[in-house]
């Protein structure tokens, strides 16, 4: 069984056994969260009811994701501007869909 779920501003596919980075989450390594929002679910082609669906979640880690150069510059007027950003995320192991 697979769902699509809504966390962060941003959708996943995910199943049983799924690893995903998705933005921060509050909770520890080992915790296990439900990811409330199911937006689809489906089983071997077939839609199912995806309001009674719960996707539950373990948290593997807290992370940074890779970091993005911000490089800002005009021309002629020396002008330049190098920053960095790495975003913190969670990744999750999906344990069920269901």
């Amino acid at each position: 069984m697979f769902a699509v779920v809504r966390t962060g501003g941003k959708q996943y596919r995910v199943a049983a056994g799924d690893k995903i980075a998705v933005e921060k989450l509050a909770g520890e390594a080992g915790e296990t969260i439900t990811l409330d929002d199911v937006l689809l679910a489906g089983n071997d082609g077939e839609i199912a009811d995806a309001s009674a669906v719960k996707v539950s979640a373990e948290i593997i880690a807290q992370a940074k994701s890779e970091k993005v150069l911000v490089f800002k510059k005009r021309r002629r007027h020396n002008y330049r501007r190098k920053n960095g950003h790495r975003q913190q995320m969670t990744l999750l192991r999906i344990v069920s869909v269901g």
